[in-house]
C-alpha cells in the first residue's frame, strides 16, 4: 500500500517536472500546475504520515498544452496573406519565426492563450511572441520584422508612428483583401511544399488534404 501512493506521489511530480522547458511555454502558468499537484496531497492518519491523492482529485488533472514561442497566426487561404509568409520566410535565415494556418486546430490553443476568436484573428493576425507576450495587426508585422535580419529588421523602426494610424492602413486593406486579391479553399501553403517545414501545423495540412476535407 505504502509503495502504491509513493508512486503516485512520484507520478504526480514528474507531470509537475515535465512542464519547463527551454523552447517552449505552457498554456497554464508551471506555479499553478504545481500548486494544484501540491493541493492534492492531504495528511493520512493510518500510515505513517504519507500523504494520498483521492481519486476525485486526480481525474481533472491534465498536462499543459506546450506551446511554441515566435509563431505567426494568419489566414491561410488569403492569397495576400501568403505572399507575405512566403517573403518572411525568404528573408528569416536564420529561421526564427514560425507560421500556423488560422484555419487549422493547432491554431487553436494559441488563440485561447491571448484571448481571441477566429473572426479576431481574420480581422487582424497575430503574432506569439512568448508567453503573455502577443501582438496584432500591423504592430505584430513590425514585430515580426525586428527578428529578421539587416536591412530588413530596419522596418521594426516604423513602431514610433502611433498604433492607431499605423493599424487603419492595416484595417483598410485587411478589409479589401478578398476582394482585391480574392481567396482560395485550403491553405495556399500546398501548393509551395517546401515552405511546410516552417509551418507548426504542417502534419495537420498535409492529413486534411490526403483525407480530402
Amino acid at each position: 500500500m505504502k509503495s502504491l501512493r509513493l508512486q503516485q506521489m512520484r507520478n504526480v511530480l514528474n507531470t509537475t517536472l515535465k512542464q519547463s522547458s527551454p523552447a517552449l511555454f505552457s498554456f497554464n502558468k508551471p506555479p499553478t500546475a504545481a500548486a494544484s499537484a501540491a493541493a492534492d496531497f492531504v495528511g493520512d492518519d493510518d500510515d505513517d504520515d504519507i500523504g494520498v491523492i483521492h481519486a476525485p482529485s486526480v481525474s481533472p488533472v491534465t498536462i499543459p498544452t506546450l506551446l511554441q514561442p515566435r509563431v505567426v497566426i494568419f489566414d491561410g487561404v488569403c492569397p495576400l496573406c501568403h505572399s507575405g509568409v512566403k517573403w518572411v520566410i525568404r528573408a528569416d535565415k536564420y529561421r526564427k519565426i514560425k507560421f500556423c494556418c488560422l484555419q487549422s486546430e493547432t491554431a487553436e490553443p494559441y488563440m485561447k492563450l491571448c484571448g481571441v476568436d477566429r473572426e479576431d484573428v481574420l480581422r487582424r493576425f497575430i503574432f506569439i511572441e512568448g508567453l503573455g507576450q502577443y501582438h496584432q495587426a500591423s504592430t505584430a508585422a513590425l514585430k515580426v520584422a525586428s527578428y529578421l535580419p539587416f536591412p530588413y529588421s530596419a522596418l521594426s523602426s516604423l513602431l514610433v508612428i502611433p498604433t492607431p494610424a499605423r493599424d487603419a492602413v492595416y484595417d483598410y486593406v485587411a478589409k479589401r483583401r478578398y476582394k482585391w486579391f480574392g481567396k482560395k479553399d485550403e491553405c495556399l501553403v500546398l501548393q509551395e511544399p517546401e515552405m511546410l517545414e516552417r509551418f507548426i501545423d504542417r502534419e495537420e495540412i498535409l492529413g486534411r488534404h490526403q483525407s480530402g476535407i
